[in-house]
C-alpha cells in the first residue's frame, strides 16, 4: 500500500520509511515530487502544522498522506524553539546554525531539560484526518556529539541511554524517539483508517 510522506526533509523520510516499510507500506515523499507545493506552516502547534501539511498534500495528490511536524521544546527558553525549530536561526533551516544558536541561548543556563515532540497526521483526500503525538524527555548537552540523525539530535541527550540522539543507531532511536512513539500510536489505527 502506497503512503506519501509530506516532507522534503531527508532525515524524516529516512526515519519514517524505516518504520513504515516493515508495516507493508511503499513509502514516497515530497522528495519524489519536486513540483508539489510547499505548505505554509502557519499553525501554532505541532498538531496544527502536521494537519495543514497532510490535508493540503492529500488534496493535491488525491491520495493518503502522512505529515510530521516536530521540534524541540526547551524549558529554560519557555518552550522555544517549538514549532519554529527548523527555522530557529533563520529561514535557511540550517541544523548547524540552529544548534549553535541553541547553545548560545543556553550559555550559563543550568536548567537544560527539554523534549522532542512529534505530531503525525494522516489525511485522506476527503479531508478526514487522524493525528497522534509522541514525546521524549531529555536534556541539552554542552556540545554536539554523534554523527547519526539530524536537527538537534547531536545536542539532545536521552537520559536512559546516556547518549545523544545522534549517537543512537537507527533501530535504537526508533524505539525511544518522539517520532517512533507517535508512529506506534498510529500503527494500530493506520490500516483501518486507510481502508475506511
Amino acid at each position: 500500500m502506497k503512503l506519501i510522506i509530506a516532507t522534503h526533509n531527508p532525515g524524516k523520510v529516512k526515519e519514517l520509511e524505516g518504520m513504515l516499510t516493515p508495516l507493508g507500506f511503499e513509502v514516497e515523499s515530497l522528495l519524489d515530487y519536486p513540483d508539489a507545493p510547499e505548505t505554509d506552516e502557519t499553525g501554532t502547534t505541532f498538531e496544527e502544522n502536521a494537519a495543514l501539511k497532510a490535508t493540503e498534500a492529500a488534496a493535491y495528490f488525491g491520495h493518503a498522506v502522512l505529515a510530521d511536524d516536530s521540534g524541540l521544546e526547551v524549558d529554560a527558553l519557555d518552550g522555544a524553539p517549538g514549532v519554529y525549530s527548523a527555522r530557529f536561526a533563520g529561514p535557511e533551516k540550517s541544523d548547524e546554525a540552529n544548534n549553535a544558536l541553541l547553545l548560545e541561548k543556553l550559555n550559563g543556563e543550568t536548567n537544560r531539560t527539554a523534549r522532542f515532540v512529534c505530531a503525525l497526521c494522516l489525511a485522506k483526500p476527503s479531508g478526514e484526518t487522524l493525528t497522534v503525538r509522541g514525546t521524549i524527555e531529555g536534556t541539552i548537552g554542552y556540545s554536539p556529539q554523534g554523527e547519526n540523525g539530524f536537527g538537534y539530535d547531536p545536542l539532545f541527550i536521552v537520559p536512559s541511554l546516556h547518549k545523544t540522539a545522534a549517537e543512537l543507531e537507527r533501530d535504537e532511536k526508533a524505539v525511544v524517539s518522539h517520532r517512533g512513539q507517535a508512529l506506534r500510536k498510529l500503527e494500530a489505527e493506520i490500516i483501518p483508517f486507510m481502508k475506511g
